[in-house]
């Protein structure tokens, strides 16, 4: 919230987002702020801006749109599912008119994951094979795979794909608290006999239609076809503990402090 002002474009009481760091207050000539939608809407949570009407929705839909290209009745797979950006992509791809199976680490999770709407979903940590698991989840294998998390998973992943396949490496939270970076299989046999194409990518990339998949996804939130989740942690001093939660995979949907 903007409490002091000298710059026109941003009124004092106004809602803006930046990415700033961890604290309560900061100054800025305002070149790096975005305002809020003009319409956006009383009645949901400002936080959203953080989370499915902001940077996380905006990875969904591009990472969706433009690195997997999506079509309608293909088969979509997300890891990682229930956190703040994949929940979005599993969302979004069933209103793209596609089949999507989503795996997560807990129970709870996958039964957030029914309720959004995905076809298959399953707990990574209780299956006896991530193998077995995916397969029975889409016997004929996958024409979208939005990665998350990278590693082990991934290469299983790859190794499932349909011919001509897309993967979109958006992270790889398994690996970012590696001192020793991980060792496994290769993978450049599947990808190069089922000529899959796989791409790494950053949402900034698109910042020049940002408002375009604003517009999209609080379109969308409005209409109820796109839900979310919020894991609110009060208090800024609280900042490290829910860092560390969202990390060790803590959190349903988006990770929010309110200071």
């Amino acid at each position: 919230r903007i409490v002091e002002s000298k710059n026109p474009a941003f009124a004092v009481g106004t809602f803006v987002v930046g990415a700033r760091g961890w604290r309560t207050h900061f100054i800025s000539d305002g070149k790096d702020l975005q305002l809020l939608p003009s319409n956006w809407p009383e009645s949901l949570p400002k936080s959203l801006a953080l989370g499915t009407v902001g940077m996380p929705g905006l990875t969904a839909y591009f990472g969706l749109l433009e690195v997997c290209k999506m079509k309608p009745g293909e088969t979509v797979l997300v890891n990682a599912a229930a956190g703040a950006v994949g929940s979005v992509v599993g969302q979004l791809a069933k209103i793209g008119g596609c089949k999507v199976v989503g795996c997560a680490g807990s129970d709870d999770k996958v039964a957030y994951l029914k309720k959004l709407g995905f076809d298959e979903a399953f707990n990574y940590k209780t299956v006896k094979s991530l193998d077995e698991a995916l397969r029975k989840a889409s016997p004929d294998g996958y024409d979208c795979f939005f990665d998350n998390v990278g590693g082990e998973f991934a290469t299983v992943a790859i190794s499932q794909m349909k011919k001509y396949g897309r993967i979109a490496v958006c992270g790889a939270i398994s690996q970012y608290n590696d001192s020793v970076p991980q060792k496994g299989p290769y993978v450049q046999m599947p990808i190069i006999f089922k000529e899959l194409q796989m791409e790494g990518f950053i949402v900034s990339r698109w910042k020049d239609r940002r408002e375009e998949g604003l517009r999209a996804l609080l379109k969308w939130v409005m209409e109820g076809k796109v839900k979310y989740h919020e894991q609110v942690t009060k208090g800024f001093e609280n900042m490290p503990m829910a860092f560390i939660g969202m990390l060790k995979g803590e959190n349903l949907g988006k990770a929010v402090v309110k200071v």
